[in-house]
């Protein structure tokens, strides 16, 4: 089995274990429903790889690989948005919004984000890593997603709509 199928898997199991179904049960259904809903993981994995590259292991990465890929969903749920791009397929399935109403898709994609920070913080081993460390990669990957990252792309996604940019040819 190839590498990047293996580690895919242990994403899986391990975004499973990280949102269970609870209750608020509607809430966690649709934040399982886009988070589950599969995917090549390739933000999770590279996250593993980038660990394992410098004398890390798959334990210790995990928690940032999930963070990574929670984050990543919520841009998904968010950006099938009627407000955004309104999509209403996503992988061959109908968007968070289409099964769960925007109001629920909105607020799923606003817990997988806190909860991306949330698992992050707790779920690193501070055995292994420190906690400044933890804090340091918690400040970079809000970085990466605010206004110098994924937020910014998608204000320039929606401002170029309808427009000859090279990128939307």
């Amino acid at each position: 089995m190839s590498y990047i199928i293996t580690k895919a898997e242990s994403v899986n199991k391990a975004l499973d274990s990280a949102v269970p179904l609870r209750e608020p049960l509607k809430i966690h259904e649709a934040m399982r429903y886009s988070l589950l809903a599969g995917g090549k993981r390739v933000r999770p994995v590279l996250c593993i790889a980038a660990c394992e590259l410098v004398g890390g292991d798959e334990s210790t990465a995990m928690p940032a690989a999930c963070a990574v890929e929670m984050i990543h969903t919520m841009s998904l749920i968010h950006d099938d948005l009627p407000c955004m791009d309104n999509d209403d397929l996503r992988r061959g399935k109908p968007t968070n919004h289409k099964v769960f109403g925007e109001d629920v898709a909105v607020l799923a994609g606003d817990a997988l984000l806190s909860f991306a920070f949330e698992h992050l913080a707790l779920a690193t081993s501070s055995d292994v890593v420190s906690p400044v460390r933890v804090v340091r990669a918690i400040g970079e990957l809000a970085k990466a997603i605010g206004t110098e990252g994924l937020v910014a792309g998608q204000v320039v996604d929606i401002s170029s709509e309808g427009s000859d940019r090279w990128w939307r040819k």
